[in-house]
């Protein structure tokens, strides 16, 4: 059994004419709106962008209302469907969820120095160290690997 969606189309079908639609230009300017947050105007799209001219923009964006994953506002162009997974926007940053991951086994791995450092050469706390340390170490690696750095 499949589900249907509002457009009355299959939602695989859906999936793909979004995945068909989100590559080169196309992909640059859904991510620009989706790390803006906010409404943004062809002519904003293409100053943001650096675009030749207004045009490639409407164009592009085009794409992306007829795909259903942006939306018009008053303002402008805003993002309608999030199809980024693993990530958390924060403002206009869009940040990698394995990131925030890292920077909390980092986080953890400073308040176990501050506040068991009478047990530092205790089993106990060298376990937790290496544990939490490994944890760290495997989330940004994959951070660095998610944001497409070419590691050996």
């Amino acid at each position: 059994m499949f589900a249907l969606t509002e457009a009355g189309r299959p939602e695989d079908e859906q999936k793909k004419s979004r995945e068909n639609v989100l590559v080169g230009t196309t992909l640059t300017v859904y991510r620009y709106l989706f790390r803006v947050g906010k409404p943004q105007g062809i002519r904003d799209v293409q100053k943001g962008l650096e675009m030749s001219s207004p045009s490639v923009a409407q164009y592009h964006v085009r794409k992306l209302l007829q795909a259903g994953l942006i939306k018009e506002e008053e303002g402008g162009y805003v993002v309608d469907k999030n199809v980024f997974e693993n990530v958390i926007r924060i403002r206009r940053s869009v940040i990698p969820i394995q990131v925030a991951y890292s920077v909390f086994f980092a986080t953890m791995l400073v308040a176990l120095f501050v506040l068991f450092r009478s047990m530092l050469g205790s089993a106990l706390f060298i376990f937790a160290f290496v544990a939490i340390a490994l944890a760290m170490i495997l989330f940004g690696y994959q951070a660095l690997k998610s944001r497409g750095y070419p590691l050996r």
